[in-house]
């Protein structure tokens, strides 16, 4: 069993950064790949960037890339987001979730958070 809790979401400008924090129990934390997911008012959930247990492995969605950067701690049981140049479009609940494979399909996580509410003002 994995339980996660994100922190680090707020509200922030347009063009502004945030750094969400999920810290996972477990001893196993190693062997999980992570991801970050968001779900927007009256949308569906989807995947923002995974990253394999080890590290060295990392994946996102196109709006993603070359804003946000998934990195890991394995010492600190935490995976990151650093999202940098925010958009309007960001704002969202933020989600982490913990699973076998480092993937964007949601339904091979087995395990998720609560939430981080991020909200980006134009």
């Amino acid at each position: 069993q994995v339980q996660l809790v994100e922190s680090g979401g707020g509200l922030v400008q347009a063009g502004g950064s945030l750094r969400l924090s999920c810290v996972a129990s477990g001893r196993t934390f190693s062997s999980y790949a992570l991801g970050w997911f968001r779900q927007a008012p009256g949308k569906e959930r989807e995947f923002v960037a995974a990253i394999s247990g080890s590290g060295i492995t990392t994946y996102y969605v196109h709006s993603a890339k070359g804003r946000f950067t998934i990195s890991r701690d394995n010492a600190k049981n935490t995976v990151y987001l650093q999202m940098n140049s925010l958009k309007p479009e960001d704002t969202a609940v933020y989600y982490c979730a913990a699973g076998r494979s480092t993937t964007h399909a949601m339904d091979l996580y087995d395990y998720w958070g609560q939430g981080t509410q991020v909200t980006v003002s134009s």
